[in-house]
């Protein structure tokens, strides 16, 4: 039997109850975030807990508790349901009410997590995946990291749809990022990324995948590309919590390099690997 944190409590998932009004549900008012967990121990916990804090910030919803008793509260519930390897899910709404547009002034904001095992996805580290490109029509806050996932959820849809790992979304030919993912491309020995802005959101992994090219000495260029400069990359990577670097090997039937993933994308994942092994060794 599984357990879930409700608010400030870690209870049965069966006692979670969420109410029919909760805004989450009938406007996705709300922020989440999904965190990785490698044998038991939790990854980059403070720089997820810091973008939900800051995302609550950014839609007018305030954390009824500091980050020091959720990031307790976190960890106690990954022990309770004994994780090993996989993810903790973590949203808050801005709570139940009257049906209405703007805020309702007695509505308490509304914590839901809860955990899955779930393995790495090591084939797709290993062999690569396939991905599409898409015009990008999700709103213009990527930044926030909201319960608002239409645009994406129909960009994977289509992906899904035509055999595709991930779909990569651009705004008039430039490059933003996955439907639930950040996009890397490398070139001549550098790796480019976008800028961060309100046009994607800053991904934990992506900052992860920074600071390991930065240690192998990868140059990196934070700033836009295009469909174009796509095509002409020697690598394409993807990042995300779930994904953590992903190759991608073919884009719309146009193969990446040499159609397998390429040197620097080994490298990088191999610096990732040992600061894994790292955090379970400490």
């Amino acid at each position: 039997m599984g357990y879930s944190l409700w608010n400030n409590r870690i209870v049965l998932d069966k006692e979670v109850i969420i109410d029919r009004e909760d805004r989450g549900y009938q406007f996705g008012d709300g922020v989440y975030e999904v965190i990785k967990v490698y044998d038991g121990i939790v990854f980059t916990l403070n720089e997820h807990l810091e973008r939900f804090y800051t995302s609550a910030e950014k839609i007018k919803l305030m954390i009824p508790f500091k980050k020091d008793k959720l990031l307790m509260l976190l960890r106690e519930l990954v022990h309770k349901n004994n994780l090993g390897t996989g993810h903790i899910y973590l949203q808050i709404t801005r709570g139940s009410g009257s049906r209405q547009h703007h805020f309702p002034h007695t509505i308490k904001p509304v914590l839901v997590a809860n955990v899955k095992e779930n393995p790495r996805p090591l084939a797709n580290f290993e062999n690569g995946v396939k991905a599409t490109i898409l015009e990008d029509i999700r709103w213009l806050r990527c930044d926030i990291k909201t319960l608002n996932l239409l645009g994406p959820v129909l960009a994977k849809q289509e992906a899904y749809e035509k055999g595709c790992y991930e779909a990569i979304l651009h705004r008039n030919g430039v490059v933003t990022e996955g439907a639930s993912s950040n996009v890397h491309g490398i070139l001549d020995g550098v790796l480019y990324t976008h800028q961060v802005d309100n046009m994607i959101l800053n991904g934990i992994t992506r900052n992860v995948l920074l600071a390991c090219a930065k240690e192998i000495g990868l140059p990196v260029k934070e700033q836009a590309f295009t469909l174009e400069q796509l095509t002409t990359m020697t690598e394409v990577i993807i990042t995300s919590t779930t994904s953590e670097i992903t190759p991608v090997i073919e884009i719309d039937g146009h193969v990446v390099g040499t159609g397998k993933p390429g040197e620097w994308t080994r490298k990088l994942q191999q610096q990732f690997n040992a600061k894994i092994s790292v955090l379970v060794r400490s």
